[in-house]
């Protein structure tokens, strides 16, 4: 047992690589996964609510999935959006090297899977969609949101998807506490057991967002 987890930096344990077929923006793909990271036998529940359930990304733009795994969420971003550039963030090099192949195995020229700080400062971004790591802790979730949610350009949103026992609603409530007031925070879709929450940085006008109650 090597203590691996899937937000550690460099998994100790050794590479074993695996193979899945998923569908992703409508198309099917055999990727690639292995051990030491986030869900590698398929793509996970949380991931499967949000990315059918949320609104299509802009057609362009610099995007952010904040926590990427293997890849999923990235890839589709790219799949949907082929003028935007797709930024693949998380600490596991393993991770970061996965969807690197898997990106090459799709054709896809417009995702960069990089570390935190790799993301150039100036960078910011039309959407962001993520999975975000729960079980790192709440301090450490907490502090990657307050780094990376105010980096929304106004007039865009944030799709984070969180498990309901894992405390999405008391996130939900942090977030509309946390972050200015340029930013509404509403829960924009529900489904087996996950909710998706809407982080939209406004224009400095007034503008209308859905609630699912």
């Amino acid at each position: 047992m090597t203590g691996d987890h899937y937000f550690t930096g460099t998994p100790g344990s050794d590479l074993r690589l695996k193979t899945v077929n998923v569908t992703l923006a409508g198309r099917a793909f055999q990727l690639t996964t292995a051990n030491g990271v986030f869900s590698p036998d398929r793509i996970d529940t949380g991931t499967r609510v949000l990315l059918s359930s949320t609104a299509p990304p802009p057609t362009s733009g610099h995007f952010l999935d904040l926590g990427c795994g293997w890849g999923p969420i990235a890839l589709t971003l790219g799949l949907l959006s082929p003028d935007a550039t797709v930024w693949a963030v998380d600490v596991n090099e393993r991770s970061l090297e996965l969807v690197r192949r898997n990106a090459r195995t799709a054709g896809l020229t417009n995702v960069r899977a990089v570390t935190p700080d790799e993301v150039p400062d100036d960078v910011a971004f039309s959407t962001i969609w993520s999975n975000p790591p729960i079980r790192v802790g709440k301090n450490e979730l907490h502090g990657m949101l307050e780094r990376w949610l105010p980096r929304l350009l106004p007039g865009s949103d944030a799709y984070l998807v969180v498990q309901r026992n894992l405390g999405s609603d008391s996130l939900h409530r942090w977030l509309q506490t946390a972050l200015s007031d340029e930013f509404s925070v509403v829960r924009a879709a529900t489904g087996k057991g996950y909710r998706v929450l809407r982080a939209r940085r406004h224009t400095g006008q007034t503008e209308p967002i859905d609630v699912v109650g």
